[in-house]
């Protein structure tokens, strides 16, 4: 029924006629004589308006607050130019000594033994391992580095775990041996070869600076890095024969 009521209700409103309302009366304004007699002005000249072009705006989708910005802002570091010129500090001293591993005899020697290395031990004090030097040059690995070494030669690697000062090592990585009469080379490695050092220091290579920077986005980074190495003296090079060498030399 309320359907019905809606639908009459419509049909009515639609047949009834519109009563049209009457018209506002309107003026047009003439001009007088007067106005007529004068000379137009002649029209300002238009400028004509250069065609604009749409540069769609660019969106910036930021993973950090404006806080977040300050905070690496104030989070930028800084290096320290002292101790660069060969001196070293306290900091120094800290990071070249000796840090407890926490690790079983068996693991050092195992861990010592994938870099290419064995300890010995230390130095007695009447023992005298440095040996007149030979004609006789070795190729060792220690870690992912190559040395070509005699006897007496001084090298530098990364920093060497599980051993001091004044230890005896042996570098059993030897990948080739040779002299004036005679080489032989390993496949890859000399199983009977050794190489014979000892840990003479504990160093820190020359500062390194890092400097990271992204334009446009207020980002500085500089960083410092000083390199860990270990001093070696070559003191004697087994597995090839050195008598056919000596009497060359001699």
């Amino acid at each position: 029924m309320a359907s019905r009521r809606c639908l009459l209700r419509l049909l009515s409103n639609r047949l009834v006629p519109q009563r049209s309302q009457p018209l506002a009366p309107f003026s047009i304004a003439t001009r007088t004589l007067t106005s007529l007699s004068e000379p137009l002005a002649p029209p300002a000249p238009r400028a004509i308006a250069s065609p604009r072009l749409y540069y769609p705006s660019r969106c910036h989708f930021a993973t950090h607050s404006s806080g977040d910005e300050d905070e690496e802002e104030d989070e930028e570091e800084h290096y320290d130019d002292e101790g660069s010129d060969g001196e070293w500090g306290e900091e120094d001293e800290a990071v070249a000594a000796k840090k407890p591993s926490g690790k079983t005899e068996e693991e050092k020697v195992a861990e010592a033994a994938e870099i290419g290395y064995k300890v010995v031990g230390p130095l007695v004090g009447d023992e005298k391992p440095f040996k007149p030097y030979e004609p006789v040059f070795a190729v060792v690995q220690i870690g992912s580095h190559q040395f070509k070494v005699s006897n007496g030669d001084s090298i530098f690697t990364e920093r060497l775990k599980f051993c001091d000062v004044n230890d005896k090592l042996i570098l059993n990585r030897v990948l080739m041996l040779g002299s004036q009469t005679q080489t032989v080379i390993g496949r890859p490695i000399l199983s009977e070869a050794a190489v014979h050092a000892v840990v003479e220091e504990h160093a820190l290579d020359a500062k390194v600076i890092i400097f990271k920077k992204k334009r446009r986005k207020n980002y500085r980074r500089t960083k410092g890095h000083r390199q860990e190495l270990t001093k070696l003296r070559i003191t004697n090079i087994e597995g090839i024969d050195k008598s056919e060498t000596v009497a060359v030399a001699a």
